[in-house]
């Protein structure tokens, strides 16, 4: 019996080999973000050179920013770490409203949403679970030392994202590492909420991530640690940044950020201390355990700024904006540790982290055997002014189907192109789908009416 896929109507990103079967002189590439404007500079009463573990998520007409914060320096030398909130209208440009919460330096005129414990790494998301609480409409996890010192993970809630409120006083019953940006969210397709934090492997030696999931946000499964596919290898993920893929939330993206401890750049001359670089690198998955990184590759790296060449930098932020109908907006913490920290913004094209493209001299991509509902074939591609894409549908031996062969051949750049065929004759039947690719990249597909 042949394996086969139902893609239904859903969007499929070729970020991993799910739908590949064979690939004849054409390559599985990863695309870099472009790098643009810097989005804040953390340079604010209640901020400081380490304020950083960035998330952020649009809130009906703005998008909402969490970072880790300071309180201005104590008489004892002192400094006590904050959780703040920053906005945008557009994702670009980021201001501080004063939300008037919490009281700093004897004044509550300023950004910040929480102190105490998990305002080391307050990590916010807005609660898409149909049955929530409108009082709990926001959550965040954030971690705190316990009275031996072990970093404990806490849950939060609020009605409006800026009053917070401890869920429960304990932390959860979790193991694991906690001191930097875990990850939490309501997993829609799978009615759950789904945490995604570091653990330390004992075994490899390495920082990891490990994830479990929840139906009421208070008592977890015992965590899994993420599996990966033979060869890839174990590196230090020092944060993960995981979220659904827009549109496609079928498909988890990660964006570790990967310390390297035994190297480091010359800073002389720079008077800034610490050891290890760091950069990002991506990874997918389709059930949340297992993680393809078909890409080994960094995703984006530090780049010519030597400032972004000094330990814990280059650290993407947890979230995916879009800023325009050809724009995802994601975000990149640099210069961490320097009187210039601050968040950059980078953008990719909708579904654009990877595709299957090919040269001038032409490319094949073969699906595996797969079933879809729609009867329409629509395409996110691109090609260069003589390059060119077509499809053919053919049967699960690879055989072209009368009259799924002979196409006008496709060029242009197009985020949602239909392909000429009426797909209605072979709805619910086995095939392939056999692009050619001439100077061409393929970066999703799905099936409509």
């Amino acid at each position: 019996m042949v394996d086969k896929v139902d893609i239904e109507m859903r969007w499929e990103p070729l970020v991993d080999p799910f739908l590949i079967d064979r690939l004849d002189n054409a390559s599985h590439r990863l695309h870099a973000p472009v790098r643009r404007e810097v989005a804040m500079e953390m340079n604010g009463p209640c901020e400081c050179s380490t304020s950083y573990y960035y998330n952020l998520f649009w809130d009906e007409d703005r998008v909402r920013l969490y970072y880790r914060g300071m309180h201005a320096l104590q008489p004892d030398g002192t400094t006590q770490q904050t959780a703040n909130l920053a906005e945008s209208t557009d994702g670009m440009h980021f201001t501080r409203p004063n939300v008037g919460a919490i009281e700093v330096n004897g004044s509550t005129d300023n950004n910040v949403v929480w102190f105490d414990h998990g305002a080391h790494n307050f990590s916010v998301f807005r609660d898409q679970n149909p049955a929530c609480d409108p009082e709990q409409r926001y959550k965040a996890v954030g971690s705190g030392a316990d009275s031996d010192n072990i970093q404990r993970l806490y849950g939060f809630s609020s009605p409006d994202g800026v009053h917070w409120r401890k869920i429960q006083k304990k932390p959860f019953s979790i193991p694991g590492g906690f001191d930097s940006l875990n990850v939490a969210f309501w997993d829609a397709l799978r009615s759950c909420y789904r945490l995604f934090s570091r653990y330390g492997d004992s075994v490899r030696h390495v920082r990891a991530v490990q994830s479990c999931q929840s139906e009421d946000f208070l008592h977890w499964t015992d965590p899994l640690q993420h599996q990966y596919a033979d060869g890839a290898p174990w590196e230090q993920f020092y944060t993960n940044a995981t979220v659904p893929c827009p549109g496609a939330e079928h498909v988890l993206l990660s964006f570790p950020m990967r310390f390297v401890p035994d190297r480091t750049r010359s800073t002389e001359g720079m008077d800034y201390p610490g050891e290890g670089i760091s950069d990002a690198v991506f990874m997918t998955s389709r059930d949340g355990v297992h993680w393809d990184r078909p890409f080994l590759e960094a995703w984006i790296r530090p780049g010519l700024d030597p400032r972004n060449w000094t330990h814990r930098n280059i650290m993407p932020a947890t979230g995916i904006i879009p800023t325009a109908p050809d724009e995802w907006s994601m975000y990149v913490g640099e210069n961490y540790g320097w009187d210039t920290n601050r968040l950059r913004r980078v953008t990719v094209r909708p579904m654009g982290f990877a595709s299957v493209g090919a040269g001038p001299a032409g490319g094949e991509l073969l699906t595996r055997v797969l079933t879809f509902a729609g009867k329409r074939l629509y395409l996110n591609y691109s090609t260069s002014a003589t390059g060119s894409l077509t499809v053919a549908i053919c049967d699960p031996d690879g055989h072209p189907l009368d009259g799924f062969d002979e196409m006008s051949p496709m060029f242009g750049d197009e985020l949602d192109a239909p392909v000429s065929y009426d797909l209605s004759s072979v709805r619910g039947t086995p095939v392939r789908l056999r692009f050619r690719l001439k100077d061409a990249a393929l970066f999703a597909l799905r099936t409509g009416d």
